[in-house]
C-alpha cells in the first residue's frame, strides 16, 4: 500500500508517516499543492491524504484538479475546519472522506483500510465487465450487448468471445483457442474454431458498420475495432 500525504506541518507529517509505515503502509510526503501535483505525474499511489491549508495550492483545489484525470484513487481530506459547509465543499470536489483535526491516527487507519477495501471490491467488479468499442461483455451474468442490444450466445460462443476480448487486441492462434476454450476435448484438426468464429461474426459483426472480429492470415484471430 502506497500513500501520498500533502501536509505542511512538518511534525505532524513526520509522525503520521511514521505511524503509517509501522502499519505496513508506505507514506511519501510533500508540503505544498504544486509539488503534490508534480509528484503524482511521476508515481502511482493507492490513496491520497490532503490537508486543506497548504502553500501554493490548497488541498481542495488539488482535490478538484486531481479528479479531472484520476476519478478512482481514494482521497481523504485532513483539516482543522470542521463546519458542515467545509465538509460539503470537500465532497462537492469529489473527496471520499473528511477527517477533522486533531484526530486519532488509529481512526485514520480504519478509514484508509475501509476505502481501500471498497476500491478493491469495485476493481474486482469492473474486471467482470469487458468493453470493446460498443461491445459490452458481462462475465458475471454471461450477457453480451452491442450498441445497447443484447446478443444471445451459446456457452461456447460466449467463452470464445471472452477469450478473444481478454487478449486485448492480440492475435490468438487456433491452437491457443482450443487449449483455452475447448481444453483439447476435440480434434484440433477440425474446422470447429473457424465455424465458431463465423457464428460470432454473424451475431456480432454482420449488422454493424464497425467489424470487431478479424483474421490475421496464417496466425489466428483478434478482437479489435481497428
Amino acid at each position: 500500500m502506497n500513500i501520498l500525504l500533502l501536509e505542511d506541518d512538518l511534525i505532524l507529517s513526520a509522525e503520521l508517516c511514521k505511524f503509517l509505515e509501522s502499519n505496513q503502509i508506505t507514506c511519501a510526503k510533500v508540503f505544498d499543492g504544486e509539488t503534490f501535483l508534480r509528484e503524482i505525474k511521476n508515481n502511482t499511489y493507492d490513496l491520497y491524504l490532503l490537508d486543506i491549508n497548504v502553500p501554493k495550492m490548497n488541498g481542495l483545489d488539488v482535490c478538484q484538479t486531481l479528479r479531472t484525470f484520476d476519478k478512482t484513487t481514494p482521497i481523504i481530506i485532513l483539516s482543522a475546519y470542521g463546519d458542515l459547509s467545509d465538509k460539503k465543499d470537500a465532497f462537492t470536489r469529489l473527496a471520499d472522506d473528511y477527517l477533522v483535526k486533531p484526530f486519532q491516527f488509529e481512526e485514520l487507519l480504519l478509514r484508509i483500510n475501509s476505502l481501500l477495501r471498497r476500491k478493491t471490491q469495485s476493481d474486482n467488479i469492473e474486471l467482470d465487465v469487458i468493453t470493446v468499442e460498443d461491445l459490452i461483455i458481462n462475465k458475471t451474468e454471461q450477457k453480451v450487448f452491442r450498441s445497447g442490444n443484447e446478443i444471445a450466445l451459446t456457452l461456447k460462443e460466449f467463452q470464445l468471445l471472452v477469450y478473444l476480448a481478454e487478449a486485448q487486441g492480440r492475435t490468438v492462434s487456433k491452437q491457443q483457442i482450443t487449449e483455452h476454450v475447448w481444453e483439447h476435448n476435440f480434434n484440433t484438426n477440425t474446422n470447429t474454431v473457424e465455424v465458431y468464429i463465423n457464428f460470432l461474426r454473424k451475431k456480432l459483426d454482420k449488422d454493424f458498420p464497425v467489424k470487431l472480429i478479424h483474421t490475421r492470415s496464417g496466425f489466428g484471430y483478434y478482437l479489435s475495432p481497428l
